[in-house]
C-alpha cells in the first residue's frame, strides 16, 4: 500500500459524525469491503479516524493537508498507526492556526525517508536519536526552546536536503549543527541576524558541507549591523554549483555588501539566482546568472 492523501475540512456532516457512533464491527466489516481509495474518504467522517486499524499491509507515504481546526488528537492516533506501518513519505500541512501539537510517536518513524512538516509544533525528545534512514527534511514549524536537534542531525546521516524555518523567528535553529549533515547536498535556510554573523565568521558550517551542491538563503527576517557588513567570509567553498538569495533589499547597503561577498565566496558557482526587492518604490526583481564564473 502507497500512498494516502487527504485533506480535512470541518463540515455539518463531518460534525455529526455518523461512521464513530457506529458499532465497532459494522465499520469493520464495512471498510472490510471497500476499495481503499473509498475507505479513504470515510476517514475524513470519522472523528476518531480509525480506519487506519483496519487497513492492512504497510503504508509507506501518506499526504495530509489541514484546511480548519482539528483536534490535535485525531492527527496523533494516524501518526501512532503509521509509525507501526512502515512509514517513508510523510507530509502534515496545517493551513489553520493554531500550530498543531503533535506527539512524540512521530519520532518513532524510524523508517522515513521523507518528512515535511508545516505549521507544527517540533519537540524532539530527549530519548530521540535522530531517524537513520531521512533523505529530505523540511520543516516550517515553531521549535521548543530547548530543542534536540543536535540529536536529529547527528542520527540522520544520510540527510541530502534539509529546509528550515524557524516560524518564530527567533533564531532557536544552531546553525553549527549543520556541520554534522556530512551528506547534505541542498540547503534552505531563513537566515536572522546571529545566523549570518556566525556564517561570515566561521569557515565551520559552510566549509564542512563538502558535497553541498545547492544553497538558498532568504533574508526576509535578516537584521544586520555595520560591524557584521564589513566581515568577510573566512573560507571559499569550491563545491558549491547553484546559489539563490531570496529578498535581498537592494535599498540595504549592508545587505548588498554582504550578499556580494557571500557570492565571491564560491568560486565555481554555475548558477546564480537573486530576487531582490526595492522599498521604494515596490519593486521586486529577479536576476538569473547562469554560467557564472568570478
Amino acid at each position: 500500500m502507497e500512498l494516502i492523501h487527504g485533506t480535512h475540512k470541518a463540515s455539518k456532516s463531518a460534525r455529526q459524525d455518523f461512521i464513530s457512533n457506529m458499532p465497532d464491527n459494522m465499520v469493520t466489516n464495512i471498510l472490510d469491503r471497500l476499495a481503499l481509495r473509498d475507505a479513504v474518504r470515510t476517514s475524513i467522517l470519522s472523528r476518531n479516524w480509525r480506519i487506519l486499524l483496519h487497513l492492512r499491509g504497510a503504508i509507506t507515504k501518506f499526504f495530509l493537508s489541514i484546511d480548519e481546526v482539528i483536534d490535535d488528537e485525531d492527527v496523533n492516533h494516524w501518526i501512532l498507526l503509521l509509525s507501526r506501518k512502515g512509514i517513508k513519505e510523510l507530509t502534515i500541512r496545517n493551513w489553520h492556526e493554531p500550530p498543531l501539537k503533535l506527539h512524540t510517536h512521530l519520532f518513532s518513524c524510524l523508517e522515513l525517508k521523507h518528512l515535511t512538516l508545516s505549521n507544527c509544533y517540533f519537540n524532539p525528545p530527549p530519548t530521540f536519536h535522530g531517524f537513520p534512514n531521512l533523505l529530505s527534511l523540511k520543516l516550517v514549524v515553531l521549535f521548543e526552546e530547548n530543542n534536540n536537534l543536535g540529536a536529529l542531525f547527528t542520527g540522520s546521516p544520510l540527510l541530502e536536503s534539509l529546509a528550515v524555518n524557524d516560524r518564530r523567528g527567533l533564531g532557536k535553529v544552531k546553525l553549527v549543527e549543520f556541520a554534522k549533515l556530512e551528506n547534505l547536498k541542498i540547503l534552505f535556510l531563513i537566515l536572522h541576524g546571529p545566523d549570518f554573523e556566525m556564517i561570515k565568521s566561521s569557515g565551520t558550517i559552510l566549509g564542512s558541507l563538502s558535497k553541498l551542491q545547492e544553497l538558498h538563503l532568504n533574508f526576509k527576517d535578516c537584521r544586520l549591523t555595520e560591524g557584521d557588513a564589513n566581515k568577510r567570509f573566512s573560507t571559499s567553498i569550491f563545491g558549491l554549483k547553484y546559489l539563490r538569495l531570496t529578498r535581498i533589499c537592494l535599498d540595504d547597503g549592508m545587505k548588498l555588501s554582504c550578499a556580494l561577498d557571500l557570492i565571491r565566496s564560491f568560486p565555481n558557482l554555475q548558477t546564480l539566482i537573486i530576487v531582490a526587492l526595492m522599498r521604494r518604490p515596490n519593486i521586486c526583481l529577479m536576476i538569473t546568472v547562469r554560467g557564472f564564473q568570478e
